[in-house]
């Protein structure tokens, strides 16, 4: 029997896994909401039912192999929620004990997002500082073998059974990548996977970056303190790039911080009980600071939550390109003692009324990633410039010196050392997103001089 006043409610925004359900569901793009549909009458549930049953019978009569009916059953049922889409499953013993396991994130892991995108195991993005991230795995990766079983076929849990592992084990990741004339073969190692969710830097003294990697519990305070500690920042470009989701509380939390009244996001399912708004709140709200988002593909679930909002409450321009589509709440119900079902039971909905499922958040302003060639007048050669200079030419006379700093400064281009909460000039040029994230801020800030 399924016991449904104990279901466990999934984190219906993340889709971030650490190869693993670190805080729950995974991303796909795909959907079939625009299915037309078409009860059936009583007349034909009595004959599927009945067709269903003699097939079964005829499967353990004939079948060449002896089969155990138990088993054939789950195979049955694993079916039946796969082809509902890649969220539903049907767990078994061994699933469902594992799911404890990997809640409790007690394995090794990549550090990669993944779901399905067009049939095909998609990498979302890979989580900064994590083993997939430093072997040089990819947004939009797609995952074509993991060692040398092959994914075609293959669905979300059954890949995240062959990614996760012990600690310092390894494995070998065959990719398809945009632009690559041949797959591409990538080894990872395997370790506990530890995520620092908020980064905060400044730009140019009066701009507040915060590039937020996934929403966990801390993310809305770390905002808050990072606005309070910068009371004098004029706008804030707030980074979702690459950012697979997480807790929708986070989520509300933080378009809470800057949106004043209204529905944050609301879930709709088939059952009046699933149905739920998230509302903002008055007390401690930040209205008039300019805020510019920055999303891309590997943006999801959370991301596409606080970006579409605050979009839709015209609180922020957002900016970058169209994120990946994941707008679904999965619930866990346990079906007798050591077995259960993991459902799709409904969509979130943004402000405006509007879907993410499979659609996504279209950016205000669509910029595409890469590199800005920038080159300066020679002629004007500035102080700044003819300090980097003589730096550089400094440590190149002095290599002793260079070589004990090694480890314990970060050095750009030039040589020069770089403080880690400024982002400099040079990696905003390197950045073609940011930079422009940079630059329509100032126009905010501008537009905004003399009003209350």
């Amino acid at each position: 029997m399924i016991k449904k006043s104990k279901k466990i409610i999934l984190a219906g925004l993340t889709s971030t896994i650490a190869v693993a359900y670190i805080f729950g569901s995974f991303a796909q793009a795909d959907d079939n909401a625009t299915k037309k549909y078409t009860p059936s009458t009583a007349k034909e549930k009595l004959e599927a039912y009945i067709k269903f049953t003699q097939i079964l019978n005829v499967i353990e009569s004939q079948y060449v192999d002896d089969i155990n009916t138990t088993d054939l059953v789950d195979k049955a049922l694993q079916g039946l929620l796969t082809n509902l889409d890649a969220h539903s499953t049907f767990m078994n013993t061994k699933d469902y004990k594992d799911l404890t396991v990997q809640t409790k994130g007690e394995f090794g892991g990549l550090g990669i997002s993944i779901g399905m995108k067009d049939g095909a195991l998609t990498v979302i993005a890979p989580i900064d500082g994590t083993p997939a991230f430093k072997a040089g795995v990819k947004a939009g990766d797609i995952i074509l073998k993991i060692n040398e079983v092959a994914t075609i076929g293959m669905n979300i849990d059954e890949s995240v059974k062959l990614m996760r592992g012990k600690p310092k084990t390894s494995l070998v990741l065959t990719i398809i990548r945009k632009h690559e004339p041949k797959p591409l073969e990538i080894k990872i190692v395997r370790d506990i996977i530890k995520i620092q969710s908020v980064y905060v830097k400044t730009i140019e003294d009066k701009l507040l970056y915060v590039h937020v990697t996934s929403f966990d519990q801390k993310v809305v305070d770390g905002i808050k303190n990072a606005m309070k500690e910068k009371n004098a920042t004029k706008g804030l470009i707030l980074d979702l790039r690459n950012n697979p989701g997480g807790l929708l509380d986070q989520a509300v939390g933080v378009v809470d911080l800057f949106v004043e009244e209204g529905a944050i996001v609301s879930q709709k399912g088939k059952l009046k009980s699933e149905n739920l708004s998230y509302n903002a709140h008055k007390k401690d709200t930040d209205t008039s600071t300019p805020i510019v988002v920055l999303v891309n593909g590997g943006s999801a679930s959370a991301s596409e939550i606080v970006a579409g909002a605050l979009q839709d409450f015209n609180r922020s321009i957002v900016v970058g390109e169209k994120t990946f589509g994941k707008g679904s709440v999965q619930v866990v119900m346990p079906v007798g003692n050591d077995e259960a079902l993991k459902l799709t039971v409904a969509r979130y909905y943004l402000p405006s009324g509007r879907t993410i499922q499979a659609i996504g958040v279209t950016p205000d302003i669509l910029v595409h990633i890469g590199k800005i060639d920038y080159i300066g007048d020679p002629v004007l050669l500035k102080e700044r410039d003819l300090k980097k200079h003589l730096e550089g030419e400094l440590a190149k006379i002095d290599v002793n010196t260079t070589k004990s700093n090694e480890g314990n400064l970060t050095l750009d281009s030039n040589g020069t050392v770089v403080d880690d909460t400024i982002i400099t000039e040079e990696q905003i040029y390197n950045d073609a997103q940011l930079k422009s994230a940079v630059d329509i801020l100032k126009a905010l800030i501008i537009t905004n001089k003399g009003k209350k």
